[in-house]
């Protein structure tokens, strides 16, 4: 049996899916009808998950800045507050990352991609009790095309020109063919609410498996059950809350004492002491998600391309890998895409340390002086370490980096996206189109490294409307060359997600998609006391 079908047999025994879903994807994997009707039934019969409990969690990325708006969602906490409360028109699947239902109970495409009609699920409720309609759907994805809305989802919605309704379903009319928008509207900041979010886009109300009972920018969310969930195959447990710990320490204190259930963001370098505790397990996932350092190439010293070059060659990525992650992922090479990514460019040369290279670029960028890094421990997990490593190693090639140690809390509104050079991360996208649209389209609003180059843009948009993959796989190949070279990425790791939680903890669900079980960690499992 392979992840996929394991996966499968995942949901059956958790009850969110039937004999007939189940049936048609497991012979579609290359089951045989015999295998796959004797798997069901070994899945149907298995444990199913208990209910009830209060489910806590201790997680990184929460600041005193955070908004109740979806649109404006910028942390790990964040991200996992809206999965708790909110639903998507899709979902991807947690292995093969491929599109699924979810408040779209199925779509359909016009021959050239270019329009989209998707069914929307009826029955379903919001949280106050009003009953969703299409014309929620339209009213919140016009909300998300408004730059007023200032929504990290912005990018992606410019590519629909028209939102209406057809009776019952939603019709979408892009600027050009896109295979790929199934997928782009599992973009986290699209949660579907009454009225699009326009009367009160801060009321945290969704048709998620959970409602919001209290929410404190910084300290902490708690939710209790929703009763009328549309959905059977989660929210197992009757109360959720999620508690700030922007420390590691205090997360690794947290989970060991048995104060809270499950963490994020562990340090690799603790990995080795949790293991030895009889009552954690810890949770590695491999993924899209990448640690970086980025320059403005917009703002002296970084809008000089040979600097940005030597500060490239000065990473020791290897080193990086090894020392920050533990092993616990695999080396970058300046451009956000990698193996899990359809169609990934391959056969492009690996940027590897080189103090020459580097001291070539440093003196032919013609800079003197030193370089400011700005850094934090809740940008990734070990990034104060990674910046005082870089520094030693560019050290080497002559080149001085100033690590300037930021305080956590105001990190994402005062650092990130503000200074010119800075240490983050991002958690990958859905598809390459998505990644690129986000954070390198020259109108994206988080363009973090301030990369503009209008023969990427249209490259870009030519891509997303190319059916023929042979040529798609070209063109992204070009444009990975275009950021890797000119662009102010510096990507020296693409990590594994390191998490933690306590043996009660059963039903996780390894995901691809992103961290924490792409969000959906609250949602997904439930406690046997």
């Amino acid at each position: 049996m392979n992840d996929f079908t394991k996966y499968l047999a995942g949901r059956v025994t958790a009850g969110g899916m039937n004999r007939r879903e189940f049936m048609g994807r497991a012979m579609a994997a290359g089951l045989t009808l015999t295998a796959a009707s004797q798997l069901f039934a070994a899945s149907a019969e298995a444990q199913t998950p208990k209910k009830g409990g209060h489910l806590k969690l201790g997680l990184e990325g929460a600041a005193a800045t955070d908004s109740k708006d979806p649109a404006k969602a910028l942390s790990q906490f964040m991200f996992v507050v809206g999965r708790c409360w909110g639903d998507m028109l899709v979902e991807s699947e947690p292995l093969t990352g491929k599109p699924v239902a979810a408040l779209a109970e199925s779509w359909e495409p016009s021959p050239d991609a270019v329009t989209w009609t998707f069914k929307i699920r009826s029955g379903v409720k919001f949280h106050n009790g009003k009953t969703l309609t299409v014309d929620d759907v339209i009213a919140t994805l016009k909300r998300h095309t408004d730059e007023k809305a200032e929504s990290g989802a912005l990018g992606v919605m410019k590519s629909i020109k028209d939102i209406k309704a057809d009776g019952g379903n939603l019709v979408l009319t892009l600027t050009e063919g896109n295979a790929d928008l199934p997928l782009l509207l599992t973009d986290y900041h699209l949660i579907i609410q009454p009225n699009g979010g326009t009367d009160d886009p801060n009321a945290m109300i969704g048709t998620g498996p959970y409602k919001v009972a209290s929410f404190e920018p910084g300290v902490r969310a708690t939710f209790e059950k929703n009763t009328d969930d549309w959905r059977s195959d989660r929210g197992f447990v009757d109360s959720v809350e999620i508690i700030a710990m922007n420390d590691a320490t205090a997360r690794i204190a947290a989970l060991s004492s048995g104060q809270v259930h499950y963490i994020n963001r562990v340090d690799p370098k603790t990995v080795a002491l949790l293991k030895r505790a009889p009552t954690v397990e810890v949770l590695s996932t491999s993924g899209r998600g990448h640690y970086v350092f980025i320059m403005h190439c917009d703002k002296a010293p970084f809008d000089n391309n040979d600097l940005r070059l030597a500060l490239k060659y000065a990473m020791d990525r290897e080193g990086m890998v090894k020392t920050v992650l533990g092993g616990y992922g695999k080396v970058g090479n300046d451009f956000p895409i990698n193996s899990t990514y359809a169609l990934f460019p391959e056969g492009i040369e690996q940027r590897a340390y080189d103090p020459d290279k580097a001291a070539f670029h440093y003196k032919k960028s013609g800079h003197s002086g030193s370089v400011l890094l700005r850094t934090s421990e809740v940008a990734f997990p070990g990034a104060v370490d990674a910046a005082v490593l870089y520094q030693q190693s560019a050290k080497k090639a002559g080149i001085n980096v100033e690590v300037k140690r930021e305080p956590g809390d105001g990190y994402w509104t005062n650092v990130w996206n503000v200074q010119p050079f800075s240490t983050s991360y991002w958690g990958g996208r859905p598809t390459q189109d998505q990644m690129y649209s986000t954070a390198y389209l020259s109108t994206a609003d988080w363009n973090d490294t301030k990369f503009k180059r209008p023969e990427f843009d249209k490259l870009l948009l030519e891509a997303r409307s190319e059916l023929d993959e042979t040529k798609r796989k070209d063109m992204y190949r070009t444009m990975a060359m275009t950021v890797r070279d000119e662009g102010g990425l510096i990507l020296p790791m693409f990590n594994d997600f390191v998490n933690a939680a306590s043996k009660k903890v059963k039903g996780y669900v390894h995901d691809i998609g992103n961290d924490m079980s792409n969000g959906y960690v609250a949602t997904r499992v439930w406690l046997d006391a």
